[in-house]
């Protein structure tokens, strides 16, 4: 999907009665949220990302001990992370939902460009391989929770060990200042 496709199927996102669905419909309507969520967590369409957020969203980074609790604060955090690191590649090994949640399990190879992320523990220059599970709690057919558990290691060090299920969907960023190398 193109960019203008998930900004597109952002603003339809929104648009959806989901009180009208069928548990299936609210499942696949969950799992296309957080898709267009994930799409739309970059500098130029975050605020399409927030705009998915109920109104009175929690964002939780626990591994960092940070709480947020509405969307101004929500995307001066995500500008902060933008500035900080830098994705080279991401690995997800498994997503699925229910009605209530949506469940998200991935693997971030990235690199530390800046110091704006409060507990990072890694310093610019890094190559850090962050496994990233998100757990969405889904009211409405938006986002009323996102915990961000992200547990970062260095890059090939002792820790940087996952099982990576067969079939797992792999994303290459470009700009990344480790890309292609693996």
């Amino acid at each position: 999907m193109t960019t203008s496709e998930h900004t597109a199927d952002t603003d339809n996102l929104l648009k959806v009665d989901v009180s009208t669905l069928s548990r299936e419909e609210l499942i696949a309507h969950n799992l296309r949220v957080v898709e267009a969520h994930f799409h739309n967590e970059n500098p130029e369409s975050v605020d399409k990302a927030i705009a998915l957020y109920t109104d009175d969203i929690v964002w939780e980074a626990p591994f960092r001990g940070q709480v947020y609790k509405d969307a101004a604060t929500v995307k001066e955090a995500y500008l902060a992370i933008f500035e900080t690191v830098h994705f080279n590649r991401t690995t997800t090994l498994r997503r699925f939902a229910t009605e209530d949640y949506v469940f998200d399990d991935q693997i971030c190879d990235l690199t530390v460009v800046g110091d704006g992320m409060p507990n990072l523990g890694f310093k610019p220059g890094d190559r850090v391989s962050m496994r990233l599970v998100h757990c969405f709690e889904m009211r409405g057919g938006r986002i009323a929770r996102e915990i961000a558990y992200e547990m970062s290691r260095e890059f090939r060090g002792p820790r940087d060990v996952d099982d990576i299920p067969e079939g797992s969907v792999v994303t290459d960023f470009p700009d990344g200042p480790h890309h292609g190398q693996w």
